[in-house]
């Protein structure tokens, strides 16, 4: 049915030039996704060996959303944006529809006192990681919209929150507070880049920081987390106890690291080394040379990201610049905030590091994304696939424009 939909769109892998992509954008996002593979075989060979009896356990299944995951990116890439478009407010209510189910008793499943995950037989799926991207595109059609309105008067600006306020109330609800201050973020610099006020922006940016004040208030563990991430050692065998052991991972690890594969922390003193703190294992096999390569990837990957939308606005493509804009904003806030838990320069948050981290909500979401933006690119680039735009055979066959 996908298929038959948009077979008569011409996309980056159908047309007479063949395959169309931004290369430099594949290679970057698929050396993530190799890296991610292997410090996940690393890592989980321990705890899959105690808990199945099979060491490779948690690879195989890892391999099995890569799969998965490239599947949706073909998807992705092969439908118009403008059909994103046009199902904008869909999918929002879609993600509401989401983050209520995961709240119900029966249908939501409990982990570690969080109901963050709606369970299958063999599967879960992380509604916030689907809704984090849904409230993109939304947003996106609605800076489009409401472009003059957003940039010139209050009730523009005040808008959008409307929707985003309760979602993340539901998030909360869960708790997902990582989750939450990275769909803000990334709502926040799409409106300041759709062109809010200097004044306004800033105003928001106070009443952010006083909400995650009274919401740190309000949860006695929030507070002793912050407590305890300024001191770890206070408490290493209590609440700074996870830190202490990624600490430990990130000094053992020193230049060049101990080896893949020769981890001691993630035998059973660093708790979920293969999702959460993938980057501690990582930093203690590598070392510094190769935790530095890892943001290195990370870093181009973003930076690309950021590039696509701004070649997209140039092409006057505006709803697929603010889209690109915010798949970036939403890879850079994830990524921030796990390497900022890992080496202790923010209180420990359940957020997984995109491409790296073992969990297949995120890995196929974040290759879904990898699929909208190599989309845009390709968009902006031929000037194909906007509503207005009427697809004939010449599309097919003209020649490509490499000029970036």
């Amino acid at each position: 049915m996908i298929f038959g939909i948009i077979k008569p769109y011409p996309s980056p892998l159908i047309s007479g030039r063949g395959i169309d992509l931004d290369f430099a954008m594949l290679a970057g996002c698929l050396a993530l996704l190799g890296l991610g593979l292997v410090m996940i075989t690393s890592a989980s060979s321990e705890v899959a060996a105690a808990q199945s009896g099979n060491p490779l356990y948690h690879m195989f299944r890892h391999l099995v959303y890569v799969a998965i995951g490239v599947f949706a990116c073909i998807v992705t890439m092969m439908v118009p944006i403008a059909t994103w478009q046009k199902m904008g407010f869909t999918m929002l209510v879609g993600a509401f529809g989401l983050l209520v189910l995961v709240l119900v008793p029966g249908i939501g499943r409990e982990v570690n006192g969080s109901m963050r995950w709606i369970g299958f037989s063999f599967f879960n799926v992380q509604p916030s990681e689907i809704a984090k991207v849904f409230v993109v595109i939304y947003l996106a059609g609605y800076l489009v919209r409401r472009q003059q309105e957003v940039r010139e008067s209050w009730m523009g600006f005040f808008k959008p929150f409307i929707v985003l306020l309760p979602m993340a109330g539901l998030l909360l609800m869960e708790p997902d507070f990582g989750a939450t201050v990275v769909m803000m973020g990334a709502a926040a610099a799409m409106l300041f880049l759709g062109g809010v006020g200097l004044f306004r922006f800033s105003l928001m940016v106070v009443l952010a920081v006083a909400a995650v004040f009274i919401l740190v208030q309000a949860q006695p563990y929030r507070m002793a987390r912050l407590i305890t991430f300024t001191d770890p050692w206070s408490d290493q065998f209590g609440s700074g106890y996870q830190l202490t052991q990624a600490l430990i991972a990130f000094g053992r690890g020193e230049w060049l690291g101990v080896g893949l594969g020769n981890s001691v922390q993630k035998q059973f003193y660093l708790p979920e080394a293969h999702t959460d703190f993938v980057f501690s294992v990582l930093a203690e096999e590598l070392g510094v040379v190769g935790s530095l390569v890892t943001v290195a990837l990370f870093v181009f990957v973003t930076v690309r990201a950021l590039y696509i939308g701004l070649w997209a606005e140039k092409a006057k493509q505006f709803f697929a610049a603010y889209m690109a804009f915010g798949l970036a904003f939403l890879w850079i806030g994830q990524f921030l905030i796990n390497i900022g838990v890992n080496v202790g320069l923010l209180p420990t948050k359940g957020l997984t590091l995109p491409f790296l981290s073992y969990g297949g909500s995120s890995l196929v979401i974040c290759c879904a994304c990898v699929g909208l933006l190599l989309r845009i690119e390709w968009e902006s680039r031929t000037h194909l696939g906007s509503e207005e735009h009427e697809f004939d055979e010449s599309d097919f066959a003209e020649e490509p424009n490499h000029g970036r």
